[in-house]
C-alpha cells in the first residue's frame, strides 16, 4: 500500500478563492472600460456595508430574543464569562460558603500575625541558610493586606472515603494587596512583594476521627494540582544579579513555589499528641496508575502552506498529567493517525477528585497548536480496574486516543510477586529498568552522632543521596548539624526487589565528602513482617556510632481484574472541562515516557493493528528519546508552570521541551534489543558464533583529580555485526546513569559503511570521583543509516559500573558488546 502523501491542496478553497477575487475585480474593469467615475465603486461600497450592518444587528436581535425564549438559563450564563462565575454555578454538589468567608474576614487579622510570624521564625532562617551569599537575608516589612482570602464554593466527599476522615475541596481565591519587603545587606539589594494573586482547589483532610475531643486528629491542607499564582515583584532584577540567585528567574520562582504547595507535599496541623505525624504528612499512595499512551487517529492538520491553499499534517505530541506528575510523549513528525507504544507509571494520592489529563499538540518551531484534550475520573479508572478503549478528544472537531489504562493496587504481601514478575517479564531478564512490580516507600527521619567532615570539631551541612538502580533523589539540606531531621518522604518504583538494593549515603555538601553509608538488600523487606522495617541502620565508613532513622516499606504492584459477564461493557466516564480552552487558567506542560515493549495481546478498536506493524512502527523509533529529569519530588520535567500574565494554549514556554525518560527503556526489554536479539539468531544460521557475537569496543576510561572529570576515549570498535548487505554505519552514543537528559549524552562521528570503525574521539564528564563512582557508564554502538532510512537501530550495548579504587588510574580495554548490556566484561 502506497503511503499517503505528504501535502493536498485545496482545490475547491483555491477555486472559491479564485471566484471571489474575480466577483471584486471585475466590476473595477467594467467601469473603467465604460469610462465611468470611481465614485460609483465608493457608493456601491458604502451601501453594501450598511445592508450587512443593518441585517446582521437584526439577525442578532432575532437569535437573542430566541435564545432566551428557549433557553433562559443558558442565555444568562452565556452573557456571563464563565471564568468569572464561581464553582458552586457549575458544579451542583459544590456549595456556597458565605458563612466561611465571614468567619475568615473575622479571623484575617490573626491570620496575618500568624504569617509574619512564619516569615520571621522559620522562612528567614531557612534563607540565611541555603547560601553563604544570603546571611544577611532579613525582611524589612510584612504586610499581607486587609482583603481575606475567598472561599468560592465547597465540596464535601461522602462517596468512596474512609469513615475515620472527612474530605473537603476548597476553591479559594486570594487577590492580595500585600507589601513584603526584603533586603540583602551585603550586596545592598532591596526587593519585595507589592500584590499576590493565588487561584485553585485546596484539599482539607481531617483525620483520624476519634472518639474524644476536639474529635480530629490532625488537620491537612494540599492543593490537588499546581495553583495559578501570580506575583508582582518590584526589585525583582536586583535581586536575581544577587550570587546564589542568578539562575533563577520569575517563570522558575512560581514554579518552585507553586509545585511546594501540591501533592504529595502538604501542611499537617496534629490537633492531639498520639497522633503520628510522619504517617499523616506522608501517606502511603491509594495505587498506581499504568498509563498505555498507544495511538491516535484521525488528527487535524495544523502544519499549512501557501497561506493555508496547500494543508499538510501534524507533528503531534502529548502531555499526560497526574497531579503534579507530568509526562511529555516524543514527537512524530508529519502524521496525523501517530502510534506512540508508550508506557507512563504515576502515584496516585488522592483519587476522589483527581483526574488524568492528556493534552495533544502539534510541535511548531514557535507556538504549538493545540490537537485536543481528555480528562478521565480516576474513580473510574479504580472501578474497572483495567481499561483498554478509544477515546474522543474534546475541544476540537475530531480525533480520538487509543489508551490502555491499569490501576495497580499497593499489596502489602508479596505472595504474587512471582505472577507480576512474569506478566512484566522481570523475572527472566537482568535489566533494573523496565515496568514496575512493585513500590518502595521510604521515610527519611533523622541521623545521629554524624562525623565532622573534613574539617575537625566543625558541624557538616548533611544531605542523603539515595538510589535503587538507575534511579537516584536527594534530600534538602540541613545546615551546621552532626544530629539533622528530615522528615521527607520518598518514592521509588522498582523493577524487581529480589536482584535489586537500597543505597543510602549521607554527604557533607559543604566539603563535598562522604559521612557515612550502607546498603539494604530489598530482598530483605521481602522476609519483613508487613514488608516493612522501621528501625535506626548503622552507617558504615562513619563514626562508630553513626545512624540513620528510616521507615522502609516496600508494596507489590498488582492488577486485580475485575470479574465481568461476557457481555459486560464499560466506558470510562470522561469530564468535559466546564470551562473553554480559553478560559483555562491554571494549567501547565511539561516530565516522563516510556517507550516500551508494545503489547500486542489486545487487538486495537476500530482500527487493528497486526503485531508486524507495530514491531515496524517502533523498529523506526528504536532510539528511545533523550529527556530531562522527573518530577513530584522532581521539578522535572514537569515543565513550568503557567500564569496569567503569559499565558497561552501551548507549551511552547516550556524551558527545556523533551521528551521524558522511558520506564522500559533500552536497558531492558525493548523493540531494539529483541531485533538484535532476531537478527543474531538469522547471522547463526546454524552455526555456532564466537565469544563476542556482537563485536568488541576499545575504551580508556580514567578519572582526572585536577580538572574533576571522568575522561573517557572512545578508540574503534571491530567485528560489528552487518546492519545491510553494504555493512553498517556505526556511532558510539554514551550516558552517566542516572543522568539521561539531552544535555549528559556524548556521541561520536558517524563513520559510514564499515564494522570496525575507528573514532579516537574524547568526552569528558563533569562528576567528583565520589560520585562517579557510584554511577555506571552506559555505553551504546547503534547504527545512524541515511536519511529518512529505516535501518537505524541498535548493533550492541555495554554497562560499566564505576565503583573501582583503580579509577584515578586509568585503564584501556576491550569490551564484549551484548544485547543489554547487563553482562559486560573484559576481554582484553
Amino acid at each position: 500500500e502506497s503511503p499517503p502523501p505528504l501535502l493536498s491542496v485545496d482545490v475547491t478553497g483555491l477555486v472559491s478563492q479564485f471566484a471571489r477575487s474575480f466577483v471584486l475585480i471585475f466590476p473595477v474593469y467594467v467601469l473603467g472600460y465604460l469610462g465611468l467615475s470611481f465614485s460609483w465603486v465608493l457608493i456601491a461600497l458604502c451601501g453594501l456595508f450598511w445592508i450587512r450592518r443593518h441585517r446582521g444587528g437584526k439577525s442578532s436581535r432575532l437569535g437573542r430574543a430566541l435564545a432566551f425564549l428557549e433557553d433562559e438559563e443558558e442565555a444568562v450564563r452565556l452573557s456571563v464569562s464563565s471564568a468569572d462565575l464561581p464553582a458552586w454555578v457549575h458544579f451542583p454538589d459544590t456549595e456556597r460558603a458565605e458563612w466561611l468567608n465571614k468567619t475568615v474576614k473575622q479571623m484575617w487579622p490573626f491570620i496575618c500575625q500568624f504569617i509574619e510570624k512564619l516569615f520571621r521564625e522559620t522562612i528567614e532562617p531557612a534563607v540565611r541558610g541555603a547560601n553563604n551569599h544570603l546571611s544577611t537575608f532579613s525582611f524589612t516589612k510584612i504586610d499581607i493586606g486587609h482583603q481575606p482570602l475567598r472561599i468560592n464554593g465547597v465540596k464535601v466527599y461522602t462517596e468512596n472515603v474512609d469513615k475515620r476522615q472527612i474530605i473537603l475541596d476548597l476553591q479559594i481565591s486570594f487577590v492580595g494587596n500585600c507589601e513584603i519587603d526584603l533586603e540583602i545587606k551585603r550586596y545592598f539589594c532591596r526587593a519585595g512583594v507589592k500584590s499576590i494573586q493565588i487561584h485553585g482547589t485546596m484539599r482539607v483532610i481531617l483525620e483520624p476521627l476519634i472518639g474524644d475531643m476536639p474529635l480530629i486528629g490532625a488537620l491537612s491542607l494540599f492543593f490537588l494540582r499546581k495553583p495559578l499564582l501570580e506575583i508582582n515583584w518590584t526589585g525583582l532584577t536586583n535581586l536575581l544579579d544577587v550570587p546564589g540567585l542568578n539562575g533563577l528567574s520569575d517563570t522558575i520562582i512560581l514554579d518552585i513555589i507553586s509545585n511546594y504547595l501540591v501533592l504529595p507535599n502538604r501542611i499537617t496541623v496534629p490537633l492531639v499528641s498520639e497522633v503520628q505525624i510522619a504517617q499523616l504528612r506522608f501517606p502511603i499512595p491509594k495505587g498506581v496508575l499504568r498509563i498505555h499512551f498507544i495511538e491516535a487517529q484521525d488528527l487535524e492538520g495544523k502544519d499549512t502552506y501557501l497561506k493555508g491553499i496547500v494543508k499538510g499534517k501534524s507533528d503531534p505530541y502529548g502531555i499526560i498529567r497526574v497531579g503534579n506528575q507530568i509526562f511529555q510523549s516524543k514527537v512524530i513528525k508529519e502524521n496525523l493517525n501517530p502510534k506512540w507504544n508508550e508506557v507512563y507509571e504515576a502515584l496516585v494520592y488522592e483519587h476522589p477528585g483527581q483526574e488524568l489529563e492528556i493534552e495533544l499538540f502539534d510541535e511548531d518551531p514557535d507556538k504549538d497548536d493545540f490537537l485536543g484534550s481528555l480528562m478521565i475520573d480516576l474513580i473510574e479508572v479504580e472501578k474497572e480496574r483495567l481499561l483498554d478503549e478509544w477515546f474522543t478528544l474534546d475541544e476540537v472537531s475530531k480525533g480520538k486516543l487509543h489508551l490502555k489504562l491499569e490501576w495497580l493496587t499497593l499489596m502489602p504481601t508479596a505472595d504474587n510477586l512471582d505472577k507480576v514478575l512474569t506478566s512484566i517479564r522481570a523475572d527472566k531478564d537482568q535489566a533494573n529498568d523496565g515496568l514496575s512490580s512493585a513500590l518502595l516507600i521510604l521515610y527519611l527521619d533523622s541521623a545521629r552522632n554524624l562525623p565532622s567532615g573534613k574539617k575537625i570539631n566543625s558541624n557538616p551541612n548533611p544531605l542523603v543521596l539515595l538510589s535503587v538502580g538507575h534511579k537516584a533523589q536527594e534530600s534538602k539540606i540541613r545546615y551546621k548539624t552532626n544530629e539533622p531531621v528530615w522528615e521527607e518522604n520518598f518514592t521509588f518504583f522498582v523493577h524487581n526487589p529480589r536482584r535489586q538494593d537500597l543505597e543510602v549515603e549521607v554527604r557533607d555538601e559543604q566539603h563535598q565528602c562522604s559521612l557515612g553509608n550502607f546498603k539494604l538488600p530489598l530482598s530483605q523487606l521481602l522476609e519483613s513482617e508487613d514488608l516493612t522495617m522501621h528501625q535506626r541502620f548503622h552507617l558504615s565508613n562513619s563514626g562508630p556510632n553513626s545512624t540513620i532513622n528510616m521507615k522502609i516499606a516496600l508494596r507489590v504492584l498488582s492488577l486485580e481484574k475485575q470479574a465481568r459477564s461476557p457481555d459486560h461493557q464499560h466506558s470510562a466516564q470522561v469530564k468535559r472541562p466546564s470551562l473553554s480552552k480559553d478560559a483555562r487558567k491554571s494549567s501547565f506542560k511539561p516530565q516522563v515516557p516510556i517507550s516500551p515493549k508494545p503489547d500486542s495481546s489486545k487487538p486495537v478498536p476500530a482500527s487493528p493493528v497486526t503485531d508486524s506493524d507495530k514491531k515496524t512502527d517502533a523498529a523506526e523509533k528504536s532510539q528511545p528519546p533523550s529527556a530531562s529529569p522527573q518530577w513530584p519530588t522532581d521539578l522535572s520535567r514537569s515543565s513550568s508552570s503557567l500564569h496569567t500574565s503569559n499565558f497561552s494554549y501551548s507549551p511552547s514556554h516550556l524551558s527545556v521541551k523533551e521528551p521524558t525518560p522511558s520506564i522500559a527503556s533500552d536497558i531492558s526489554l525493548p523493540i531494539a534489543t529483541q531485533e538484535l536479539r532476531q537478527r543474531l539468531r538469522q547471522l547463526e544460521n546454524g552455526t555456532t558464533l564466537g565469544q563476542s557475537p556482537l563485536g568488541q569496543i576499545q575504551l580508556t576510561i580514567r578519572h582526572s583529580s585536577q580538572r574533576n572529570k571522568l575522561i573517557v576515549v572512545v578508540h574503534s570498535c571491530r567485528n560489528l555485526i552487518a546492519f545491510s548487505e553494504e555493512g553498517s554505519d556505526p556511532y558510539v552514543r554514551m550516558y552517566l546513569l542516572p543522568d539521561k537528559r539531552r544535555s549528559g549524552r556524548r556521541k561520536t562521528h558517524v563513520s559510514k559503511k564499515t564494522l570496525n570503525p575507528v573514532f579516537d574521539q574524547t568526552f569528558d564528564f563533569s562528576v567528583s570521583l565520589p560520585e562517579v563512582q557510584r554511577r555506571t557508564l552506559d555505553v551504546a554502538v547503534k547504527n545512524s543509516g541515511g536519511f529518512l532510512s529505516k535501518d537505524k537501530g541498535l548493533l550492541g550495548k555495554l554497562l560499566i559500573p564505576l565503583a573501582s579504587e583503580e579509577l584515578a588510574k586509568g585503564w584501556t580495554q576491550w569490551y564484549d558488546l551484548t544485547e543489554d548490556g547487563t553482562r559486560p566484561h573484559g576481554a582484553s
